[in-house]
């Protein structure tokens, strides 16, 4: 019997996904979840949610939950853990994140994978998950550890580095990419063949057939014609110049380089169709909605659920049966991808079977696509030392390399922004020196 640990599981609908979908796995069925929060009320649904599950399904889980400061008890004897926390929420973590920027003139849209917005989100979980990692040595030392949490490489990045617990990180944005696009631009998607390697959110689609026939002349012809131009602007406009798709939405993609949010252009947010300020939208949204989840929940109607395409339970049940499977994972470069920094955190091909978890060797990026990559590279490589070392000077010079912010700011106002930040945040940031 498998024992599952969920942390960040006040996450309602992300647990559903990844522990509902484990409920229709046989080598998971009759699992030990225990679900970790912060908030007990979220909790106590969240476990509510996960029973009616487990009963529909005639699952036989055993599933506890545990608050926070009893998560030892959660992890110990554990096999997996899943991560999912967000540390400081919407407010005020998320608030802030992108309310003191503006005052520079700073815009943002998703701001949790780069930029400053990222920068900070980082800042404020790796700590927290250097703590729970300091637990999982001490009592569940053979764990493996899924991490969803973003910004992905930061936060997987510093725990391969800084512990010595197993762990991948894992995003939809690989499984879905080559067939979106396909749908996007009207081909069909049947027997689609791919190749992505790169990093979180800028992984690189290299290769895509069908038929084991090469389709990126016609995605780039189709990606220029007037009906579907503006459906991805800021991808296709990236494909245009250097040739490769990349993995991460138009809108995410705009904030990781220096030239679609620009005060001094604005008229380009409307020709790439950007959606300033969309993370905030999507919190107050899904808050807003939480309270009618809520009382759908705690009515304890049978809960339906079909398995979905996240990666988790595959690579449980890989692990458990030692049927390989494959997926997108994030992974510390040991020269899997030549010309990307030894040690940073690369997102490509791995394997799942009883012994683990392996990636796969990539070679080199074509060189124009790992020059790009390396300016993200950058940010989260000096991120993670300021988090490792709590020293304020990495925090500025991560700011200062961030292509959306130095082409913004100038020196003077990231140092500024970035002390404004770190008051602001308060007791969920450590004293930086």
């Amino acid at each position: 019997m498998a024992k599952i640990c969920f942390l960040g599981a006040g996450s309602t609908v992300f647990a559903k996904s990844v522990l509902g979908d484990c409920l229709h796995v046989p080598s998971l069925r009759d699992a030990h979840i225990a679900l970790v929060d912060i908030d007990p009320d979220r909790l106590h649904v969240s476990k509510i949610m996960l029973e009616n599950i487990n009963r529909t399904l005639g699952a036989a889980a055993h599933i506890e939950a545990y608050l926070a400061d009893d998560a030892e008890r959660a992890l110990a004897g554990a096999d997996y853990v899943v991560n999912a926390i967000q540390v400081g929420g919407y407010e005020p973590a998320t608030v802030i994140d992108f309310e003191l920027p503006k005052k520079y003139g700073l815009r943002q849209t998703i701001g949790d994978t780069l930029g400053i917005g990222g920068i900070f989100r980082a800042l404020r979980t790796i700590p927290v998950m250097l703590e729970y990692c300091r637990v999982i040595e001490r009592v569940a030392p053979d764990v493996w550890l899924l991490n969803y949490t973003n910004p992905m490489g930061m936060i997987t990045g510093a725990l391969l580095r800084a512990t010595d617990v197993q762990t991948v990180g894992l995003c939809h944005s690989v499984q879905v990419c080559a067939p979106h696009l396909c749908a996007m631009l009207d081909l069909p998607t049947d027997d689609l063949e791919w190749q992505i390697a790169g990093i979180n959110h800028q992984g690189w689609l290299l290769e895509i057939k069908r038929h084991g026939v090469d389709l990126y002349p016609e995605i780039k012809r189709r990606a220029e014609l007037p009906e579907y131009k503006g459906k991805d602007a800021v991808r296709f406009e990236i494909m245009k110049w250097f040739g490769y798709y990349v993995t991460e939405s138009s809108e995410h993609s705009a904030e990781y380089v220096p030239w679609f949010i620009k005060a001094r252009a604005p008229e380009l947010i409307e020709r790439f169709h950007i959606p300033l300020d969309e993370y905030p939208r999507r919190c107050v949204r899904q808050i807003e909605g939480w309270e009618a989840m809520r009382r759908d929940l705690l009515a304890d109607k049978p809960i339906q659920h079909r398995r979905g395409h996240e990666y988790a339970s595959f690579i449980f049940d890989a692990m458990e049966t030692g049927t390989p499977y494959t997926f997108g994972g994030n992974v510390l470069n040991s020269g899997l991808i030549t010309n990307l920094p030894d040690g940073c955190c690369v997102e490509v091909k791995c394997v799942a079977d009883r012994s683990g978890i392996a990636p796969t060797f990539v070679g080199a990026l074509p060189p124009q696509c790992a020059a790009l990559t390396r300016t993200n590279v950058n940010v989260q490589e000096l991120t993670i030392e300021a988090a490792l070392t709590l020293k304020k000077d990495y925090i500025y010079q991560a700011a200062m390399l961030d292509p959306h912010t130095a082409a913004e700011l100038t020196i003077d106002e990231i140092v500024s922004l970035c002390d404004e930040l770190i008051e602001a945040h308060g007791d969920y940031l450590p004293a930086y020196h």
